[in-house]
């Protein structure tokens, strides 16, 4: 094994603990959320279905998460949902859009570990 295979392993071997650590931050937010929401935290760490109960946070049916799959069509419902989730915690619009959509665990903390409650009326 030359140099740059060497290079190569232990960049590969550092990303995949950059994103096992990254994976864990994202359950552990994602988990206080569903909690203060009312669905079981552990749903947290399954990947698709805390997509499916995140969009049922927002209030829409769990179903309307199969838009996920459709190009274009995922980036504006991802939208949507952050923007529902945000008013369900009584967040505004521009916290939902920079810190639910573009920086989401920053978001998730936020709301996961501060004080916002959870409306269930909210639309």
């Amino acid at each position: 094994m030359d140099v740059s295979e060497q290079f190569f392993a232990l960049m590969q071997g550092g990303l995949g603990v950059f994103t096992i650590a990254w994976y864990i931050l994202v359950v552990i937010a994602m988990w206080k959320v569903f909690t203060k929401a009312g669905y079981a935290g552990i749903l947290a760490i399954i990947p698709i279905v805390n997509i499916i109960f995140l969009v049922k946070i927002a209030g829409y049916s769990g179903w309307m998460s199969l838009l996920y799959i459709i190009p274009i069509v995922n980036i504006i419902f991802n939208i949507m949902v952050c923007l529902r989730v945000g008013k369900k915690f009584g967040k505004s619009t521009v916290f939902s859009v920079f810190l639910i959509w573009i920086f989401s665990t920053i978001g998730f903390f936020i709301i996961g570990f501060g004080q916002a409650r959870y409306d269930r009326t909210a639309q």
